[in-house]
């Protein structure tokens, strides 16, 4: 049998002709991800429908202004029908950056890893809202009214907002019906939707259905706003502290778009932008990371 025996200098030769390639390789994937990489003509930005959209979308124009002065940009607004709507938006490819309730972020970058959450606001001390990057959700009744106490409302009307909603239906179906050891359908007997906050709050005040979980955020705003009066509701529940809604864009665009974005509301620590802190009754902007929801995950 003959053999052959390779000599060191050839081995090495082999060595570093294998190294020449890995080094070739990994430069070409990183140069395809740059071509693959999105420069979109506008930046399309979208926010799920909590309570009045048309405000919501005017609050924002001054980060509407903002990013289009960073990017070069010009921002086009895309307007949902549902909370689902935006998150099936940013699935497609339609929608860019996005302002999503944590449940809806949690669908989205479950069907698309590459969602990016990078932002959140940190909320003033409201009537029902404490201050902080949280918030929670309140089942509440109308103060005037019968109810005084969780058990006064079995058999009764109760309005939750979106199915995609975390205050407004995944907190109320999982951490409140641990509490009462009831499913919803079961402790109330009717449950619907009413599409928003604000609707299912203003549903409670005038007797269209006896309780709703709402947002305590949402609930202050919609009371700031003067649609409302906080002495129309009683708390009869609320729920552990949430995260709130991230910002989120696309893991499609360009790594230089993303870093322009991030800094419109991570910038001057997070306070650049009054004129939009004080539209949306925030302190500042703080970076948040996929693992700032990992508490909605782990709900049973």
């Amino acid at each position: 049998m003959i053999r052959f025996k390779t000599s060191p200098a050839l081995g090495f030769r082999h060595g570093l002709l294998r190294l020449s390639i890995a080094a070739v390789l990994m430069l070409l994937a990183a140069h395809a991800l740059a071509i693959e990489c999105e420069k979109p003509h506008h930046l399309r930005f979208a926010m799920v429908p909590q309570d009045d959209l048309q405000k919501d979308i005017a609050a924002h124009q001054p980060l509407f202004d903002s990013l289009q002065a960073a990017t070069g940009l010009p921002v086009e607004v895309v307007m949902p029908s549902s909370y689902g709507a935006v998150v099936e938006g940013l699935l497609a490819g339609a929608i860019d950056l996005a302002n999503l309730g944590p449940a809806a972020y949690l669908n989205a970058k479950k069907a698309d890893p590459r969602i990016t959450a990078f932002a959140a606001t940190a909320k003033k001390k409201g009537a029902f809202q404490e201050e902080g990057a949280f918030y929670t959700s309140l089942l509440i009744v109308r103060r005037q009214g019968p109810y005084t106490a969780l058990e006064t409302l079995r058999g009764k009307k109760l309005a939750l907002v979106d199915p995609d909603s975390t205050s407004g239906a995944l907190i109320p179906r999982q951490e409140f019906s641990r509490h009462v050891q009831v499913p919803l359908g079961g402790y109330f007997s009717q449950v619907g939707y009413t599409g928003s906050h604000d609707q299912s709050a203003l549903a409670v005040v005038n007797g269209r259905v006896d309780a709703a979980f709402v947002s305590s955020y949402l609930l202050t705003s919609l009371v700031e706003a003067g649609k409302a009066s906080a002495g129309d509701f009683r708390v009869l529940w609320r729920s552990a502290r949430m995260p709130v809604n991230p910002y989120v864009y696309r893991g499609q665009l360009c790594a230089s778009l993303k870093d322009k974005i991030s800094a419109v509301f991570l910038g001057q620590n997070g306070a650049g932008n009054k004129a939009l802190l004080d539209n949306l009754k925030a302190l500042r902007f703080v970076p948040i990371s996929d693992g700032d929801y990992q508490i909605l995950r782990d709900l049973p």
